[in-house]
């Protein structure tokens, strides 16, 4: 069964009241071999370049799993993804630099996965979160991790380590969804620290029904409609991005 999923990111209403730009960024990639990544990256309103730094965040990465998908035939280590989120932070301070700021201003989540056959890896950073479907539930691969005040969280660019959690789950999943904080307030409850299947169980039915392969275009814009819609930007002002992902 080949890889199909739906995307979307749509601007904040909060953001369009203050004349900001879209923070979120996000990419899909089919690796070959069976292999999908996805990626999902929320820059910091309090960043000057925070829009910049969650589309480096999801640039970089994307580029070193297809370079390792080319030339390996197993998953990078834990040891190996460390390294590139070294690399990146690496990258973005050297931006800064040009720039004659500081990579505090790039700061950025990170919310990755990589499922291969027999394996799913997360890489996690910050408020954004993972979810995957196993029979019938949906269970939480990566909580959004926040600070220790209100509204606060970690980013790629926290100094001197960022906050990473890099996870390896069996291939006993079937589905899954990446989304940044801004629909996580629909997706999940804090108090019970659980996905709700009444709004995934809906979201996934259309991709996993769909005939077309790799990213559903006609699915995508109607998922971006919804997210843009006045019943869920009552709910929520941030930005939304959302992945959902069924095969393989």
């Amino acid at each position: 069964m080949a890889w199909r999923w739906a995307s979307a990111s749509v601007i904040g209403t909060s953001h369009i009241q203050n004349g900001d730009r879209l923070q979120d960024a996000y990419a899909v990639s089919e690796l070959g071999n069976g292999y999908i990544f996805a990626v999902v990256s929320d820059g910091a309103g309090s960043a000057k370049f925070g829009a910049f730094g969650a589309w480096l965040v999801c640039r970089f990465l994307i580029v070193r799993f297809r370079e390792w998908i080319l030339e390996n035939p197993e998953l990078p280590t834990d040891e190996d993804l460390s390294g590139w989120i070294d690399e990146l932070r690496d990258r973005i301070s050297t931006i800064a630099t040009r720039r004659d700021t500081v990579p505090r201003e790039f700061a950025a989540t990170l919310a990755a996965i990589v499922l291969a056959p027999d394996e799913a890896v997360t890489l996690h950073i910050g408020d954004s979160a993972i979810v995957g479907r196993k029979g019938c539930e949906w269970d939480v691969l990566c909580w959004p991790d926040n600070g220790e005040y209100a509204s606060s969280t970690y980013f790629v660019t926290d100094a001197p380590e960022p906050r990473l959690n890099i996870l390896r789950h069996p291939r006993e999943y079937n589905a899954f969804a990446l989304f940044s904080d801004g629909v996580g307030d629909l997706a999940l409850s804090h108090l019970e620290r659980v996905a709700y299947t009444r709004f995934f169980d809906p979201m996934m039915r259309p991709v996993e029904t769909a005939s077309g392969e790799g990213r559903l275009v006609d699915l995508s814009a109607k998922l971006a409609a919804y997210l843009a819609s006045p019943s869920v930007c009552d709910r929520t002002d941030d930005d939304k991005t959302i992945i959902l992902i069924s095969g393989g």
